[in-house]
């Protein structure tokens, strides 16, 4: 269950005498990072069917891994160090673009039998790590109440407003999409601040422990926050789109992350390889004895909640969408798929800009951004709009699709029921970095960002998205037309929806 690493260096946790369990406080209390000391009380790490089989073979065995919600062929090659051609399937229906269904068969050479992995265990769903239906019914702001630490009374300057801390949960779950049940967990690992007296020498001005380099810009809990959930997604999308395959400790030393993980354990992974080296990393990811115990203590097991949960369930497909602007309508566009919110988030989002808007300025536009497809409005504030699909009335559910930059003069308000080319609101530069008047669209499943190009391509009347080699480059193609993404408008770049489209 533990992969191949040192004994030598294997956590042996102290035994303690667990804490008589109250209705108010939590029975887990963790001492970070070096000393964590937790004894669960039926907080045993669910028992993980195994993904990984190796079959003897000579001179090369190969393994026999079960595809999770989420894989693609290419992502799978990258995590198991193979070319995509080399992965073979019973399935009569392998997929050679797009997602795999969840439980498919892969035969694959196991060419990582002598290198040193990670643990192979599973320490929390995906489900848990992003903003997804798991979250759905949970009233953080009255369990940060309930709980009476240090967060239920902050107060954290945002702007020109003063924000207390269940807001700042808030603003950072619903922007960044990460659960925000993992957002209190990793505030109470680090500070304390959630309940019980906070930890002894938490620095106020730097909750997180984010001081390197990070200047006055990144003080207080939201701009901590702000730098924990870049790690959170960096490790999350980046084992998604197979771009991660290894950690790097801050000693330098470096591990192969195990081939069979999800994104989610790897998100957390991730998180404390930034900040520990090997064997205070070990310890904090330990199931019975580091953050997953935690976490279990606080809000029960998270296995219970996402079991039959899959993000991406078999066979998914995007609805049909419009492009986001009127008929006739000359639009440019100026940004290929890129970070949908923070920049390591995927790179599920397009920018488009109105012909009369001026290069680098930000001007009022008359231009209208439309409704790719039918459904609700169910955030409307600070520049942004949020169209839910399946009309349940929450973003962790289903298609959403977010859009950036609206201003707020003739913004459609929370509510609104749309259909397919009803106008949203203006282009602007509200809400966020805009180098320009432009709107920024992004697609969401389950609470999860959608890369915009492979595998599962975003389509807006027939014209498909194509990632490039760096955010922001890339294309759109419909048969043999092709508009290539620049900030530098130009008639490569202009885009103009028919009628019939």
């Amino acid at each position: 269950m533990w992969g191949t690493y040192s004994q030598d260096v294997t956590p042996t946790p102290e035994n303690t005498s667990p804490p008589q369990p109250t209705d108010s406080s939590p029975t887990v209390t963790p001492v970070y990072p070096s000393t964590a000391q937790i004894t669960p009380t039926d907080l045993l790490a669910p028992t993980i069917a195994p993904t990984v089989t190796v079959v003897a073979g000579t001179p090369q065995p190969t393994i026999i891994y079960i595809s999770q919600s989420g894989d693609w062929l290419q992502a799978v090659a990258q995590h198991f160090g193979v070319e995509v051609s080399e992965i073979g399937s019973d399935a009569s229906n392998l997929p050679t673009t797009g997602l795999l269904n969840p439980g498919t068969y892969l035969v694959i050479p196991n060419r990582l039998a002598n290198v040193e992995t990670t643990p192979s265990t599973h320490i929390i769903p995906d489900s848990e790590v992003i903003f997804s239906a798991t979250s759905v019914g949970f009233d953080y702001a009255t369990y940060i109440q309930m709980k009476g630490g240090k967060l239920s009374t902050y107060r954290d300057p945002y702007g020109s407003i003063i924000s207390t801390g269940a807001e700042d949960i808030q603003r950072m779950a619903f922007g960044s999409s990460i659960s925000p049940r993992i957002l209190l967990a990793l505030v109470q690992w680090y500070t304390g601040w959630v309940y019980g007296p906070p930890k002894p020498g938490v620095n106020d001005t730097y909750p997180l422990g984010y001081t390197d380099a990070t200047g006055a810009t990144y003080t207080k809990l939201y701009q901590q926050m702000r730098l924990m959930v870049r790690d959170l997604l960096a490790g999350y999308y980046g084992w998604r789109g197979g771009t991660l395959t290894e950690l790097t400790f801050p000693d330098g030393s470096k591990l192969r992350l195990a081939p069979g993980l999800n994104a989610g354990t790897v998100a957390l992974e991730y998180l404390f390889a930034q900040k520990l080296n090997y064997s205070d990393w070990l310890r904090a990811i330990d199931p019975n004895s580091g953050f997953p115990a935690l976490f279990s203590s606080m809000f029960g097991n998270p296995w219970d909640r996402a079991n039959g949960f899959d993000i991406f369930p078999p066979d998914l497909t995007q609805p049909t969408f419009t492009l986001p602007f009127e008929v006739g309508a000359i639009w440019n566009l100026t940004g290929g798929p890129h970070p949908a919110w923070e920049q390591e988030s995927a790179w599920a989002a397009l920018d488009f800009a109105p012909a009369m808007a001026p290069p680098g300025g930000c001007s009022s536009s008359n231009a209208w951004v439309v409704a790719v497809t039918g459904g609700t409005i169910v955030r409307s504030d600070a520049g942004y709009v949020v169209l839910d699909l399946d009309g349940d009335g929450y973003e962790q559910t289903g298609w959403d699709v977010l859009y950036l930059h609206i201003a707020t003069k003739d913004r459609n308000p929370v509510g609104t029921v749309v259909k397919a080319g009803d106008r949203i609101g203006h282009p602007s530069c509200e809400g966020g970095v805009a180098t320009g008047t432009h709107v920024h669209i992004a697609r969401k499943y389950n609470g999860e960002w959608v890369d915009a190009g492979d595998p599962l391509p975003f389509v807006m009347s027939g014209w498909t998205a194509h990632a490039g080699d760096a955010p922001y480059k890339g294309t759109l193609t419909n048969g043999n037309q092709t508009v290539t993404a620049n900030q530098a408008v130009s008639r490569s770049t202009i885009i103009i929806r028919k009628p019939d489209e």
